[in-house]
């Protein structure tokens, strides 16, 4: 099938500009000037923008295992609804974790058939599993993540720094590490107020983390994503390391550019994250940090839970579950923040499309060009929308953003080339060699 739409404002590599996209056979076959004479049907999308689909790298589906707290289903349709075409599932919380080969089949057979997007695969690198991790690159994950700190559940424990290099020495690939210090943490006694939780997981400790995790990538030669940044304390250490010639790239998350600490309600656990929401000032050094490119990528770290894990009905901050929903919402939440910092819906697209899907390596997604997937958005950057709990399609519509006005609605996503509806038709990404 070969048709084409037409917008003022389609946003390819070099900037928006007015054009017509030919779609042909789920690819992009051409891309021309807004009135080219075209072949096929054409639709003018008038004053909307077109997007390229969104690449999120950083999902927790929990299925299987944990399907009550996600799902496959659930997690691609609410990305669909959010602009979001392609994600790459963490190797937690779903059981068996994605440490093995023989799991990552398992965790295929479960999304078989119910993802609305494309889905990709992270492994995991866990004490004891070296010897796993190159089959599991040959089975095509995108790479592995590892945490320095309790992982939150017990069938995927840290890495300390000995294990962490013999993870690196173990496959050349994409590494990808939760930074946090457990040496630098407090325990967090139980209290309904937020700055209770917070003192618990200082700045310090992701600072310690993350100066470990580039020390051992530096003296292994490996590449290693440092994964939601909140502590913008962080930022020198990773601009002297790529100075010295480190392969590390980091990444932050919509909660920690638009969500304020001192402004969280007490028994608001909807709000808790590891690491976690830091006050305004913090904030700003973050966007610095985009602006300057220390930062390259925007993605959701969705990691929700039950409503009783969460929770909600005491407000308890140290017994609640640390992780936010948020992959309908992503693109909005960060437009909103970034159109009153100045930046544009270019930045936006950048961090959250084409950044995503060069750090995984997916070359037919994240932007608008000839010979890619044709995943595409059609967005009101104007039009404004309270965020209801009810119209969320997450399995459990816990949020932070409850009530909150944001700016960008999303009215169509193609799936190379389909207007996503309510049959599942995305498939699974295999990892391709990044350049």
């Amino acid at each position: 099938m070969t048709f084409s739409l037409r917008s003022r404002q389609v946003y390819l590599p070099g900037g928006p500009r007015a054009a017509t996209v030919t779609v042909a056979d789920g690819r992009i076959a051409a891309v021309a000037d807004h009135d080219a004479p075209v072949d096929g049907p054409v639709t003018d999308l008038g004053g909307l923008c077109l997007l390229p689909g969104l690449v999120d790298t950083h999902v927790h589906v929990n299925e299987p295992g944990r399907t009550e707290w996600e799902g496959f289903a659930t997690a691609t349709r609410a990305a669909a609804a959010g602009g979001v075409t392609s994600i790459v599932d963490m190797p937690l919380n779903s059981l068996p974790p994605t440490t093995s080969v023989t799991a990552l089949r398992e965790k295929q057979a479960a999304a078989r058939g119910q993802c609305f997007v494309d889905v990709g695969f992270w492994g995991g690198a866990v004490p004891g599993n070296a010897a796993d991790l190159r089959p599991l690159h040959d089975a095509g994950v995108f790479g592995f993540k590892s945490f320095l700190v309790d992982s939150g559940v017990p069938e995927f424990p840290p890495l300390d720094r000995v294990g962490l290099a013999e993870a690196f020495a173990a496959v050349d690939a994409l590494f990808i590490v939760h930074a946090e210090d457990p040496a630098r943490l407090h325990d967090a006694r139980p209290s309904r107020a937020y700055a209770d939780f917070l003192s618990s997981r200082p700045p310090a400790a992701e600072v310690s983390a993350v100066d470990a995790a580039l020390a051992v990538a530096g003296a292994a030669g490996a590449r290693v994503h440092i994964l939601h940044l909140s502590a913008a304390d962080a930022l020198p250490a990773l601009r002297r390391a790529r100075a010295d010639g480190v392969r590390a790239t980091a990444e932050t998350c919509p909660h920690y550019l638009t969500l304020d600490a001192r402004a969280v309600p007490d028994g608001a656990t909807e709000f808790k994250c590891c690491p976690p929401i830091r006050d305004a000032g913090n904030q700003d050094r973050l966007w610095g940090g985009l602006a300057d490119g220390t930062i390259s990528i925007v993605v959701s770290d969705h990691s929700p839970s039950t409503p009783e894990l969460k929770r909600r009905d005491t407000g308890d901050f140290a017994a609640a579950w640390g992780g936010i929903a948020s992959l309908q919402l992503g693109l909005p939440a960060v437009w909103t923040a970034a159109r009153e910092r100045g930046f544009t819906l270019a930045d936006v697209v950048r961090w959250m499309a084409a950044g995503p899907a060069d750090l995984a390596g997916l070359r037919r997604k994240g932007r608008i060009e000839p010979g890619v997937d044709a995943d595409l958005v059609a967005f009101d950057p104007e039009a404004t929308f309270v965020v209801d709990p009810a119209a969320l399609h997450h399995r459990h519509p816990v949020t932070p953003y409850a009530s909150r006005e944001l700016s960008g609605v999303v009215h169509t996503t193609w799936l190379r080339g389909v207007p996503i509806g309510d049959t599942p038709a995305g498939r699974f990404l295999l990892r391709e060699d990044v350049p």
